[in-house]
């Protein structure tokens, strides 16, 4: 009984370190933390999509990828610059939009709306977007980014830019791309 309660008390103490730490990481990982720790890029670690899953307001964007397929695409080597819009502007579009185009059938119009989102071959970011109008190729046509006065991408306001990944770099934006015509 007393070498069972040695060992005990020796796991516990060697324990505690660790489990402190998961206590105080947990505790630290409010919406807040998480949004700062992705601005700063120190999750690097993650591809396009866990973080994006890890930000908390892309449920909607990830369920797209899914439904048309994207998601190995999206956390492949890259390098990618994703246009990534926020739950609130897949809910801007006209009421059933977001319904329809998850269906199967629709499967080929949503991967060619999303991929209006992605340039693959290169991390764009902001720094590089400074004062500058430009037209870069997306998986699906032309983009104009706009960065005279903050950054637009075919109108569509950047609200949050340089977000980091492994794979590449997420800028949140305020609107869906849809392709013209």
């Amino acid at each position: 009984m007393k070498r069972l309660l040695t060992l005990t008390a020796t796991f516990a103490f060697l324990s505690a370190p660790a489990l402190a730490e998961t206590c105080q990481y947990s505790k630290d990982r409010t919406a807040s933390y998480v949004e700062a720790e992705l601005v700063k890029g120190e999750w690097s670690k993650m591809d396009i999509v866990e973080t994006a899953a890890e930000a908390g307001q892309f449920d909607t964007l990830l369920a797209a990828a899914t439904a048309a397929d994207l998601v190995d695409a999206l956390k492949g080597e890259g390098p990618l610059t994703v246009f990534a819009p926020t739950d609130a502007a897949f809910d801007a579009l006209p009421d059933g939009t977001v319904e329809s185009l998850l269906m199967p059938e629709n499967k080929h119009k949503l991967a060619d709306i999303l991929k209006l989102h992605v340039i693959e071959g290169s991390k764009v970011t902001s720094d590089k977007l400074a004062g500058k109008t430009l037209s870069a190729s997306t998986l699906n046509g032309e983009v104009v980014i706009d960065g005279t006065d903050g950054v637009t991408v075919n109108g569509a306001t950047v609200v949050k830019a340089d977000i980091m990944a492994s794979n590449g770099v997420i800028h949140v934006i305020d609107q869906v791309l849809l392709p013209k015509g």
